[in-house]
């Protein structure tokens, strides 16, 4: 099993300058190979990774970049292209890769080498990157196996982070708690679950939509590459990342507490991109984040050795969880009223229950199958 942890880094400016200058060769490298893989008439990835050594020849100052990181330029083309060739097959309509400009360009990697993580106080450490320093980090949780890859990121506020992927080799064991729940995700509660428990949607991006329009209001109104508009460009970019680690942080405390008190784990399948295209409330949509909170319990499942279970959204807000009759209800119809059977209830109380009940119709539940999700890092690559 791999896992990622995510700490911030705290570089001097010299350090600052140092990273700066390898995510720039990094990109450089990454273009230059991206034009050698459009000269290619049969794709060849062994002949493009010896072509580093062309590109070092011709610039010199490349010789200051640890090898293993120029040669992870190489790996990352290749994965992007493989990405492409995925969404190709699934019939979505693609282009050919691109050059990446200054701004898209935001993680370099050290694999296998080139790295070493020391200890030197409860929660500081220091983190010595070959070809770059050591560099202060503050490591808030115990890295548990050996240390495979580290990747050093640069956020838009101008902060620096490191991922850094353990392999462990911990079994996983299926939790004893017995306990079952479904859950529906909506925009008014965030969930409300079968055991008739709702959480209210914080929408921290209407708490600080106004305060973020101000300061893209003032953005606009900068002249494009001067001081002032650099300065304004990271207050916005602040304003943003505390959002962000706003909704993190509830989406972390909300997926761990299901996981801790539930061995299933019932949610909806969502086509959220397309109930985003098809929606009128899609901001609200955005900023739920609902695929990022079933990651999160995905993630977690995996190694509290908990179930979750995917059901088909269709029909579960106007099927009664009671006497499976079909009960036609509008958006506006906040109360579930069956004539049958007579059970009256918050309709999305009802349609959590008919979530759980149809995961636990399923055959393929009776037997425990742990999930297999990759890790973080890769999403962070496909995201270049």
């Amino acid at each position: 099993m791999q896992l990622t942890y995510r700490f911030r880094l705290y570089p001097t400016k010299e350090q600052e300058q140092k990273l700066l200058f390898t995510l720039d060769k990094c990109r450089f490298v990454y273009n230059k190979l991206l034009e050698g893989l459009n000269k290619q008439k049969k794709i060849n990835k062994n002949e493009l990774q010896h072509y580093i050594l062309n590109i070092k020849e011709e610039n010199k100052e490349i010789n200051n970049i640890y090898s293993k990181v120029l040669q992870y330029e190489n790996y990352r083309l290749f994965s992007n292209l493989r990405s492409l060739s995925r969404l190709k097959k699934n019939g979505k309509k693609i282009g050919k890769l691109r050059f990446k400009g200054k701004d898209w360009f935001k993680t370099f990697v050290y694999n296998q080498s080139g790295f070493k993580l020391t200890n030197i106080g409860k929660r500081c450490q220091i983190l010595k990157l070959s070809k770059i320093g050591n560099i202060l980090i503050r490591c808030h949780r115990n890295i548990n196996g050996k240390i495979k890859q580290v990747t050093i990121k640069k956020e838009a506020s101008g902060k620096w982070f490191a991922s850094i992927t353990a392999e462990n080799k911990e079994e996983i064991t299926k939790t004893r708690n017995n306990k079952q729940i479904g859950f529906d995700l909506g925009i008014l509660n965030y969930i409300y679950d079968s055991d008739g428990n709702h959480f209210d949607n914080p929408k921290y991006l209407n708490e600080s939509l106004k305060k973020l329009a101000k300061a893209q209001k003032k953005l606009a109104k900068k002249k494009k590459s001067s001081k002032n508009r650099n300065k304004q460009r990271l207050k916005a970019a602040i304003i943003y990342e505390k959002i962000t680690n706003k909704r993190n942080d509830f989406l972390n405390k909300l997926s761990r507490y299901y996981i801790n008190n539930y061995s299933l784990i019932a949610v909806e399948n969502l086509n959220i991109k397309g109930l985003i295209k098809l929606s009128y409330n899609s901001k609200n949509i955005m900023d739920a984040s609902w695929s990022r909170f079933i990651q999160m319990l995905e993630y977690k499942a995996e190694r509290a050795g908990v179930q979750i279970a995917k059901i088909e959204p269709k029909g579960t807000t106007q099927t009664c969880s009671n006497c499976g009759t079909e009960v036609h209800k509008e958006l506006w119809n906040r109360i579930h009223k069956c004539n049958n059977c007579k059970l009256e209830i918050n309709r999305d109380y009802n349609s959590a229950k008919e979530i759980l009940k149809r995961a636990l119709i399923r055959q393929d539940l009776s037997e425990f199958k742990p999930m297999e999700i990759k890790p973080l890092l890769i999403h962070e690559q496909a995201g270049l």
